[in-house]
């Protein structure tokens, strides 16, 4: 914990709860009475810094701190245009002290809407680097978990079925794939409110995945046909991995999949595009083998550690700049 007090708060009965809990972070329940009970504590106890990472919680930041001499960070994960850009501009240039942008596509994105820059500092999400491949043991274990052969082609994807993510086109994009790569399998990880819209029988969705580390084991490709994409944290777990990806040339996945050299880019919501790109990578394992090996070099760039450094150093300067203020 790097000598720093934590307090996390989130849902009960949320997994970063379940995982918090485990490795024995301090805990605060994140429900009614929540802003009443922050704010005492705030109060009553010693907080340089409150850290929001998503709306919601950037609300209750506020809510619970405002007059209060801490500092407030939000963080912003999406490229998209905000739908109420007067309130957008007004929740992050007044209710946060700073942001951090995951991606200089966020970063764009939040200028383009008024934010003030000196305000954002971007700060790429990084990863646990897998220290070695997978082997030919694990990867048999992971293929058999799902019932594929060893001549099944397996494509993967991992995130929240969510509009944004676009599992509705990979699905697409496996009928299309079916009488032209018979052996292509799909594997779509993750939970959410699309998930029940999708099509049975197309792909296996074995919904949430605690551990993906077998999940990368059973897969030949990654791919990730978002609509928007902030940064692409699955992207980067699978280059690690040493996965080629094919992704849409959307938001921050052009900051980490580069064309030609560690996967294929593909514009959004075009299933044809996307089976092509499948397509050829099945039929090209040499390629895809030089890409999955360029996407680990690539990744290790990204380590969890350093975005640990680059976010203290933010902290630092926020309550550097407060002293100086006061």
């Amino acid at each position: 914990m790097r000598d720093h007090r934590q307090l996390i708060v989130c849902p009960v009965d949320s997994p970063l709860a379940t995982r918090a809990a485990a490795e024995h972070f301090e805990l605060a329940p994140l429900g009614l009475g929540t802003i009443g009970r922050l704010r005492r504590r705030f109060v009553s106890e010693r907080f340089d810094i409150v850290h929001a990472h998503d709306g919601r919680a950037q609300n209750v930041s506020f809510l619970a701190s405002a007059g209060l001499r801490l500092r407030r960070v939000a963080s912003r994960q999406v490229a998209f245009p905000p739908r109420h850009p007067l309130i957008h501009r007004w929740k992050y240039s007044k209710t946060c002290h700073g942001i951090i942008a995951n991606s200089d596509s966020v970063r764009r994105a939040l200028i383009a809407s008024g934010i003030p820059v000196e305000k954002i500092e971007m700060i790429p999400p990084g990863i646990e680097f897998p220290s070695e491949l997978t082997n030919a043991g694990l990867r048999a274990q992971a293929r058999a978990r799902w019932g594929f052969s060893s001549e099944d082609f397996v494509i993967g994807h991992a995130g929240a079925f969510t509009r944004e993510k676009g599992q509705d086109v990979a699905l697409e994009a496996a009928l299309l794939l079916a009488p032209r790569l018979p052996q292509a399998r799909m594997l779509l990880a993750g939970d959410g409110p699309e998930r029940r819209n999708q099509m049975a029988g197309i792909a296996i969705l074995p919904g949430f995945l605690d551990d993906l580390s077998e999940f990368y084991a059973a897969l030949d490709l990654f791919i990730m046909p978002s609509r928007s994409e902030g940064w692409g944290l699955a992207a980067l777990e699978a280059m690690a991995h040493g996965l080629a990806v094919i992704a849409t040339d959307v938001g921050g996945l052009p900051e980490l999949v580069e064309q030609g050299k560690t996967g294929w880019l593909v514009p959004p919501e075009s299933p044809p595009a996307l089976a092509d790109a499948i397509e050829a990578a099945a039929l090209d394992p040499a390629r895809r083998c030089e890409y999955g090996c360029n996407a680990r070099e690539r990744a290790a760039r990204f380590s969890i550690r350093r975005t640990v450094e680059l976010t203290e150093q933010f902290y630092a300067r926020l309550l550097a700049t407060s002293q100086t203020a006061t």
